[in-house]
């Protein structure tokens, strides 16, 4: 006898869920049921996933971490970023952040590094309390595991670019995987290492080796920044094996050059969160920027297009500032624009751009 599977409840559920938010939506016309929803509790809104922050921990030098319960979990794959909207008197500023939690995990948990004259992180650092209501995203980004697991895995970073390699082992354990994982981790002293506690506990399975490197400070396995020596002490099979990098951008352009040097480069991905030093070029700070949408032209002083909107008075939407959650793309209509991470240039007409890691070369014209 063949038995037939009942019929699955889930559909009905989200039939019944629709018609329940299409009727509250044209009772509530013309506003969205959000505007009354969010006056029992901001959590209720239903476009956008809001989170509570139920704590704040300052106690690490150099970096803040806050959890945040959303009001639906947060879809992303270990190791990707999420986008985190504040309201900071008045404004709404957008940043991406990479969780350190495993994915599935009822809080979210972002570790986020201190920046002299930093907006988002200085107010998370400073000024936000719990309670405080906040936006989240799922996951982007692509610096994530490899669906089939290899037998070995390198991982190198520095600061709070912890946060995605912590996602990572994370879910590695979870997996209870074999792949031997050696975790390289940068900071200036013991005192800068966050998140102590669970590093110590990864470090306890068997097959995953922690190296602490402590760049201003006694007490590390190892000491100074980013050299071969480091590796060739701790892995020196690093130019055979998976690498995943994230860091400040002089850690990850140090990994990059002896990747470079050994050939291994399609074996390393990297993820930076902060753009590299550039200089800018005499020739190409001249002409001016032109902001077709809103009427206003400005001398190009050579900074990205993003930083000479705002010294504008522009507001344009931006997160990471560092080209990876293309948030701020924009119509670059005529002109010419550098990368200013690669230094190469661009003069396509009608090109969309990232204005937070292109610099104008001469006159510009930005849709903005």
């Amino acid at each position: 006898m063949t038995v037939s599977p009942a019929p699955s409840r889930v559909p009905l559920r989200i039939g019944v869920r629709k018609l329940l938010f299409g009727a509250l939506g044209a009772l509530s016309t013309p506003h969205h049921p959000d505007r009354y929803l969010e006056l029992a509790d901001p959590l209720l809104a239903t476009v956008a996933n809001r989170a509570r922050i139920v704590r704040i921990d300052t106690s690490v030098h150099g970096s803040t971490t806050v959890i945040l319960r959303p009001a639906r979990p947060c879809r992303f794959e270990p190791g990707q970023h999420i986008r985190l909207a504040v309201v900071i008197e008045g404004v709404r500023h957008v940043r991406t952040f990479s969780p350190a939690t495993v994915p599935g995990t009822r809080d979210v948990v972002l570790t986020i590094g201190d920046r002299p004259g930093g907006l988002v992180s200085g107010h998370l650092a400073e000024r936000a309390r719990v309670g405080d209501v906040v936006e989240v995203s799922d996951g982007e980004g692509d610096f994530v595991l490899p669906e089939s697991r290899p037998p070995r895995l390198l991982m190198i970073s520095g600061g709070s670019g912890i946060t995605p390699v912590l996602s990572m082992l994370g879910a590695l354990a979870s997996e209870k995987g074999t792949s031997a994982v050696t975790f390289v981790y940068y900071a200036r002293t013991a005192a800068h290492v966050p998140r102590r506690a669970e590093l110590e506990a990864l470090a306890a399975l068997p097959n995953v080796e922690l190296v602490f490197v402590h760049t201003r400070g006694e007490g590390g396995h190892l000491r100074g920044r980013f050299d071969r020596a480091h590796l060739d002490a701790v892995a020196p099979w690093f130019a055979e094996t998976p690498t995943y990098v994230c860091g400040p951008s002089g850690l990850v352009e140090g990994v990059r050059n002896l990747y470079d040097e050994a050939g291994s480069t399609d074996l390393l991905r990297t993820e930076e969160f902060t753009l590299p030093a550039y200089d800018v070029d005499p020739g190409d700070a001249s002409g001016s920027v032109s902001f077709a949408e809103s009427g206003i032209v400005a001398p190009n002083n050579g900074a990205t297009v993003l930083e000479q909107a705002e010294n504008a008075g522009l507001a344009p939407e931006h997160g990471c500032r560092m080209g990876i959650c293309h948030t701020c793309t924009a119509v670059r209509s005529s002109g010419c624009t550098r990368d200013v991470r690669t230094g190469e240039t661009d003069s396509e007409p009608g090109t969309r751009i990232q204005i937070c890691i292109s610099a104008p070369v001469g006159n510009v014209t930005v849709e903005l």
